[in-house]
């Protein structure tokens, strides 16, 4: 498992394969940049430690190669699909029931897991067809244009100045520099509000440079596990649509480690909710890197989750991280949150879904106004918030229209003449 066959040089390095030593430890590093930017931001943006995220996305990988067999090359970074519902059970219930909600995302996709390990995934591309996945996805990331705005009002001119970064880092710089726009803006936003006076250094003169991240518990409040529940279906078509993609570059067929992917996602999940972490899925930024590189060698992959580990171990860089202000957040936020709605027009776009027709319309119009809006239903200890009632109402609209239309002979679905539409990946 742990072996790979050394090359000196070569146009591509595959899964079993390695550079020197060196060269692969300076991929590896690649890697932990490319992820850096939107794996630290989740916990900022939640309350979460930000060492403690690290640590478990760094565990998760290695956890994830291991389970993988070290043959599927993927990096475990925070979830964005998370936030929505973090945010709110802490509101509502505290820390430790957003984390008994990770762990219970967690352990549901591992279920997942073994049952495509052992039946295929058919049964998830029938169940969430594109034009359902594309309106998960999207009202997940609209949904949070509150908090967006929220962040964006503390400081209004840091805010501004740090989104036009963001945007002139994306076209004025080519290659990974273009990839880092994120890491870029943040960074240079930050500086402006330390120059400003708008960051807050007594923590990070406080804290060591060596030393264990916070850990936290989980707690478990029925009030709030549904609010997770749709982020499962989030992770599942990014799990998927990763490793479809990773298929598509290497040329090996990965369908066979896709329940392994799944499963080992959640197992990573689990053990970062149980310690204060963020959920973990598969990161769209580290397959760009290999895209860019070629090199698709699971050893880069052990030197960036021994290096994520590592940066974890250090509480100064936890509280620089902490430390992010609101106005910086309130920027980078008001783009990200948007990229996530429009990760989900993506999926209607590449799948070609027509909305043209009245089930594709309305299976996505009613949803995206649920989670715009944020309806609520409260029924006991059970609160319905818009992510999951937007959820609920994307797949049970779709699927009634399509039994109750086919059988009337007036719905005609996409796929209805066999041709199944590939799940394309989405990000955080």
């Amino acid at each position: 498992m742990f072996r790979w066959t050394p090359v000196a040089t070569g146009a591509v390095i595959a899964p079993g394969e390695r550079l020197t030593w060196p060269r692969t430890i300076g991929i590896g590093l690649q890697h932990v940049v490319a992820m850096f930017g939107a794996t630290f931001l989740v916990p900022v943006l939640t309350g979460f430690p930000p060492s403690t995220t690290l640590l478990f996305s760094g565990v998760g990988t290695l956890l994830f190669l291991v389970i993988t067999r070290n043959r599927l090359p993927s990096y475990l970074g925070s979830s964005f699909a998370i936030i929505a519902p973090v945010l709110a059970a802490t509101a509502s219930a505290g820390m430790g029931a957003a984390l008994g909600g990770i762990v219970v995302v967690g352990v549901v996709l591992i279920v997942i897991g073994a049952v495509v390990h052992f039946a295929g995934t058919h049964w998830i591309e029938a169940l969430m067809p594109p034009v359902v996945t594309g309106t998960i996805v999207a009202l997940i990331g609209l949904n949070l244009a509150p908090t967006a705005k929220t962040n964006f009002e503390k400081d209004a001119i840091t805010a501004t100045v740090v989104l036009v970064l963001l945007i002139l880092c994306l076209v004025l710089f080519r290659g990974l520099l273009g990839r880092l726009a994120i890491v870029t803006s943040v960074v240079l936003g930050y500086l402006l509000a330390l120059a400003r006076g708008e960051v807050d250094t007594a923590a990070i003169g406080k804290a060591s440079w060596v030393g264990l991240p916070d850990f936290h518990a989980p707690s478990f409040h029925l009030s709030v596990i549904p609010m997770f529940l749709p982020v499962v279906l989030v992770l599942v078509v990014e799990n998927i649509g990763h490793v479809k993609s990773i298929t598509t570059m290497t040329g090996i067929d990965y369908d066979r480690r896709m329940g392994r992917a799944l499963a080992a996602d959640g197992l990573a999940t689990v053990l970062a909710g149980s310690g204060g972490g963020s959920a973990t899925t598969t990161y769209a930024e580290n397959i760009g890197v290999m895209a860019a590189t070629k090199v698709y060698s699971t050893a880069a992959y052990w030197v960036a989750g021994a290096a994520a580990i590592a940066l974890s171990l250090s509480p100064k860089v936890g509280a620089v991280i902490a430390a992010i202000p609101a106005g910086v957040l309130g920027g980078v936020t008001t783009a990200l949150y948007g990229l996530v709605g429009i990760l989900g027009v993506h999926i209607w776009v590449s799948n070609r879904v027509d909305f043209g027709k009245p089930i594709n319309q309305f299976t996505a119009a009613i949803p995206l106004v649920i989670g715009i809006a944020d309806f609520t239903w409260v029924v006991g200890e059970l609160d319905f918030g818009g992510i999951t009632l937007g959820a609920v109402a994307a797949l049970v609209i779709y699927h009634a229209m399509r039994l109750i239309g086919g059988w009337r002979g007036t719905v005609v679905p996409d796929n209805a003449h066999g041709v199944r539409k590939p799940v394309e990946p989405t990000d955080r």
